[in-house]
């Protein structure tokens, strides 16, 4: 049981230790709820923070289910399991991915403030969720992440389903899952604080983020 977000972000970091310090990894968090995971994430690492921008396709009238997801570039990822045992539609699957599209448009605008995204080309690109449960919305990630040519990428969760954990090893060059439990039941099942993220606090902790280079920048020179 982790505590919050930030407790699950520093006990994930621990699993993480190899890419510590290394000027070749970026941390990547799926917003929202992976937001102030990959912040303790990337503090610990030392690594530079970003959101990548990818919305779950829930199922009309049972949202929480995923149908499928989206991320930017046009990528988008449909659980045919899923969509041929509830009946669904093209139309209705169509009709989630124009919506949810908008909705990754407005965040990236919103995030940012105006910062473009990192370049990852080369380099090794760590994405961070608050845990894996369907894992469609993390494929639909690194299916987009692959276009944009980094060296590798590694799927990072402080919990878990098992067998979508071991799912990732056909997408991702590593997948760290902190914890496996079973049985799974729910990623919030496994935290004592699962309140939702806010857009708030997801501009809050990036901006940090970004600031931190330039303070140590400045604390190196005054030394």
């Amino acid at each position: 049981m982790f505590r919050d977000r930030h407790d699950a972000g520093r006990r994930l970091a621990a699993k993480l230790t190899p890419y510590a310090g290394r000027e070749d990894v970026l941390v990547l968090a799926l917003p929202r709820g992976g937001v102030p995971v990959a912040a303790e994430v990337a503090r610990v690492l030392g690594a530079p923070l970003d959101v990548f921008l990818v919305r779950k396709l829930g199922v009309p009238g049972h949202e929480e289910l995923a149908m499928g997801a989206i991320a930017g570039g046009g990528v988008r990822v449909v659980n045919d399991d899923v969509v041929r045992r509830l009946g669904i539609p093209d139309w209705a699957v169509d009709r989630a991915a124009a919506t949810e599209f908008r909705e990754l448009e407005r965040r990236g605008r919103a995030y940012r403030d105006d910062r473009p995204p990192l370049d990852v080309r080369g380099k090794t690109v760590v994405l961070v969720d608050d845990g894996l449960a369907t894992g469609a919305t993390m494929r639909a990630a690194v299916l987009a992440v692959r276009r944009l040519d980094p060296a590798r990428v590694v799927v990072a969760v402080p919990v878990g389903a098992p067998e979508t954990c071991h799912e990732f090893s056909d997408v991702a060059d590593e997948v760290v899952c902190a914890t496996e439990p079973e049985p799974f039941l729910a990623v919030g099942h496994w935290y004592a604080d699962f309140r939702q993220t806010t857009d708030d606090e997801v501009r809050r902790l990036l901006s940090e983020a970004s600031e931190a280079p330039d303070r140590a920048a400045a604390g190196n020179r005054r030394a």
